[in-house]
């Protein structure tokens, strides 16, 4: 699961960075990079927990 939101995380910041050079999305890809920005640190702070 980890894996999956670093992917998706990546994936949305890539998407913001090319909607902020082409000017395409507008709001919405900001409140992406919030989204992203939130689930990142919340891998942050959890972390990997070990057994």
């Amino acid at each position: 699961m980890g894996q999956f939101l670093w992917f998706v995380i990546v994936a949305l910041f890539v998407f913001w960075l090319v909607g902020l050079l082409f000017k395409i999305g507008g709001g919405l890809i900001h409140i992406i990079l919030v989204i992203a920005g939130i689930i990142f640190i919340f891998q942050l702070l959890t972390g990997r927990r070990s057994r």
